[in-house]
């Protein structure tokens, strides 16, 4: 039988041995303008070009995290009066007139919401709400304050309480909306929250939002509460705030199922008149 040896540069030699069958066997080296050596745990390529794959969209589990604004929590009062969605603002008594603030005032319907700036821009001038009225001249306050325009893609969103203060007793309340122009779910909620402090422990369950029990209207709250997606449009909520008027905890946990896509995000009260007057509020989400 014949064979053809190959020697190595150094050592080792390759044997190519004839099949012991009449005909002929014909072995065929492919084309290539470069060098190319096989074997049966290396392939060596030369002079080829590796060109990079294109990812498009968020990697799963690749955490895309966006800050939203930071939104003053001090006192707010003005003059404003409000035709179809425009709001015009006359006078200013405290605060910074800001997007996403739930304003309160004779003749202004319940939940409307700052949307936009117009020719003001924190002072007098004009705005935009969400809401098509008609109010004459009123004193108008901030009974909440709405974080807007969530990407649908969000699986998580953290709230961040900085020296956060009503002005009465009412529990902080969360509340989250689904639309374009949000709707805000005030039902449905199940879950509960509790107060620690050294007189005692407190809490009682919710349906109406997510919510922190107060401890008194001179407290001023500050830390986290994180909304999870879970699956298809239910979110868990957990969270704890602490207090500086006396030392206290706040606890907070539940669950809510949406109709749609989420969306908006509101911090207002229970009752829904107490009013913000010191700190800021921001959200993270991812």
């Amino acid at each position: 039988m014949s064979s053809v040896v190959i020697s190595g540069d150094t050592s080792g030699a390759i044997t190519l041995a004839a099949l012991a069958v009449a005909g002929t066997n014909t072995i065929t080296l492919p084309a290539n303008t470069g060098n190319m050596v096989v074997d049966t745990a290396t392939q060596t390529l030369t002079n080829k070009t590796l060109t990079s794959p294109t990812f498009g969209g968020t990697p799963a589990g690749v955490g895309v995290l966006t800050s939203g604004t930071s939104v003053s929590t001090a006192t707010t009062a003005f003059t404003a009066s409000i035709s179809t969605t425009t709001m015009t603002v006359t006078a200013v008594a405290s605060g910074t007139i800001a997007v996403g603030q739930v304003i309160a005032g004779t003749g202004v319907t319940a939940g409307t919401t700052i949307t936009a700036l117009g020719t003001g821009t924190g002072g007098v001038g004009t705005y935009t709400v969400n809401v098509s009225q008609t109010v004459t001249s009123t004193a108008i306050t901030i009974v909440g304050l709405d974080f807007l325009n969530i990407p649908s893609w969000v699986k998580r969103i953290t709230i961040i309480f900085n020296q956060v203060s009503v002005s009465g007793t009412s529990s902080t309340l969360i509340q989250l909306g689904t639309g374009a122009t949000p709707t805000y779910t005030t039902t449905g909620y199940s879950g509960g929250g509790a107060i620690l402090s050294g007189s005692g422990i407190g809490g009682a369950t919710f349906t109406t939002g997510f919510c922190f029990n107060n401890a008194t209207a001179a407290a001023l709250l500050s830390g986290n509460i994180t909304i999870t997606n879970i699956t298809g449009n239910t979110w868990v909520a957990s969270g704890n705030l602490g207090g500086t008027s006396i030392i206290f905890i706040m606890l907070t946990g539940g669950s809510i199922a949406l109709a749609a896509a989420l969306t908006a995000v509101r911090i207002t009260t229970v009752n829904g008149t107490d009013t913000f007057d010191s700190g800021s509020l921001n959200i993270l989400y991812e």
